[in-house]
């Protein structure tokens, strides 16, 4: 009989939070009567820490236990592909080893599937409670900005942690792309999608692997591939200078025919010199990021390099 439920579970340097997920995980599959008919498929993205150790120890134990073993660190959204690949249930939820995502909310978004009709149960936090209020800050900017530029709604707060159909998963990773953003990618596929929303949790071991620089480079990558608005707006940029500088020479010739006086000061000048310098290395900047993404695209490297799975 197949599979009803699969539960992802990416992970790195996740030691000590892997046994207590599973044993939350366990207790709520138990009161949803899925216990003997659900499976975990665990994504070891290169951990350096006794993370496998700890997989390989719960997989001897329980046959409902699969993994995938990453041969280094691809980072977590290739994590989440080879566990979607990977996953056979019916259902597939995909969760942090941290139980910031709550398995106790599996059983209303499993309703929602299966009562409502829904293609997909996501979850965003209702508040960010105990985060730091930079980070809280401009993750809010993020989203603000990750709506006005994208063609996909990306809700504010939004977590990964969503149950889905097996039409909606195959959906996902038709979109095999080596840039990958799944927040964007989630709501691209498109089908019907319940949301469910919670208060921030707090991890229960470890610590957070995402540090505010790469959160800003996750946020550009997410812009950059699900929005093309930066280079019209390198463009528009380009037409703004244009057409000032054309403003400003007019401006100068005026007042040398009528007063005999053309503008004076070196320092304006280094100040124009510099605006426009600015906008060029902007602009380029933009554009550089996108052939980047191409380059990266076109030499077709496989997303994730497997060094062991059962």
């Amino acid at each position: 009989m197949k599979t009803t439920l699969s539960l992802v579970i990416p992970c790195f340097n996740e030691e000590d939070a892997i046994p207590k997920f599973y044993n939350e995980a366990n207790r709520i599959l138990k009161e949803m009567n899925l216990y003997d008919n659900a499976e975990f498929v665990f994504v070891d993205d290169g951990s350096s820490d006794e993370t496998m150790k700890v997989i390989h120890e719960l997989a001897k134990k329980d046959e409902r236990i699969h993994f995938v073993s990453f041969s280094r660190n691809f980072g977590k959204e290739a994590a989440l592909y080879a566990g979607l690949s990977k996953a056979c249930g019916q259902y597939t939820a995909v969760m942090d080893a941290d139980l910031q995502d709550p398995p106790s909310l599996l059983p209303q978004m499993l309703s929602a599937i299966q009562n409502e009709g829904y293609d997909c149960a996501a979850t965003r936090r209702a508040t960010r409670k105990n985060e730091p209020l930079i980070r809280s800050f401009f993750a809010r900017k993020f989203y603000k900005i990750m709506g006005k530029l994208s063609n996909v709604p990306v809700v504010d707060g939004a977590r990964d942690f969503r149950l889905m159909t097996e039409k909606y998963k195959k959906a996902v990773l038709s979109l095999c792309e080596r840039n990958r953003f799944t927040k964007g990618i989630f709501p691209w596929v498109g089908f019907n999608t319940k949301w469910f929303s919670y208060e921030n949790i707090e991890r229960v071991a470890g610590k957070t692997k995402w540090s505010f620089w790469k959160l800003f480079l996750y946020s550009i990558d997410g812009i950059i591939g699900f929005s093309t608005k930066p280079l019209a707006f390198s463009a528009i940029a380009g037409i703004l200078g244009i057409l000032l500088s054309f403003i400003l020479i007019t401006l100068i010739i005026i007042r040398k025919l009528v007063f005999g006086d053309p503008v004076q000061g070196w320092a304006s000048l280094v100040c124009i010199i510099l605006f426009v310098s600015g906008i060029q290395l902007f602009t380029t900047g933009i554009t550089g990021l996108y052939l980047a993404k191409i380059y990266t695209e076109v030499k077709q490297r496989p997303i994730y390099i497997v060094r062991e799975e059962n």
